[in-house]
């Protein structure tokens, strides 16, 4: 059984994540961390960043997690079956959004521990600094 994503874990990944942000001065994110269960393990809104950021990071993160691919894959899944995966986020009890901008975690054997989703820059911004966190926390990322 994989080990489950810590908090320490999951807030090592949002600060990491963040700084990335600052570092290459992208505008004010959003970053949530999920579990394997798509449950909110982390989250932080930066100073100035607009009032639906951690609703489209959750929304990326949790739909990571829930078809097991990052969001940049789920996207160009979403332009060949936009009616499948409409139908998807209407019935989801999570948020789901099909759009670039979430990292899987993953533990040394692959599983899937939960996914990092950031709102605020281009999708390319966000993935960005979702994979810098995980990486920066130790933990690997399946891009």
């Amino acid at each position: 059984m994989p080990t489950p994503l810590t908090l320490s874990a999951a807030r090592a990944i949002l600060d990491a994540a963040l700084a990335a942000a600052r570092q290459a001065n992208f505008k004010p994110m959003g970053v949530v961390v999920v579990d394997a269960a798509a449950q909110v393990v982390a989250s932080a809104r930066e100073d100035g960043a607009t009032a639906l950021r951690l609703d489209i990071a959750l929304g990326k993160a949790a739909a990571a997690v829930g078809m097991g691919v990052d969001s940049r894959a789920l996207a160009t899944r979403a332009k060949d079956l936009p009616t499948f995966f409409t139908s998807i986020a209407a019935v989801s009890r999570q948020p789901f959004i099909a759009q670039t901008g979430a990292v899987l975690i993953v533990g040394d054997d692959g599983a899937v521990l939960g996914a990092a989703g950031a709102s605020g820059g281009t999708g390319d911004e966000d993935e960005q600094i979702c994979a810098a966190g995980i990486v920066a926390a130790g933990l690997k990322h399946r891009l």
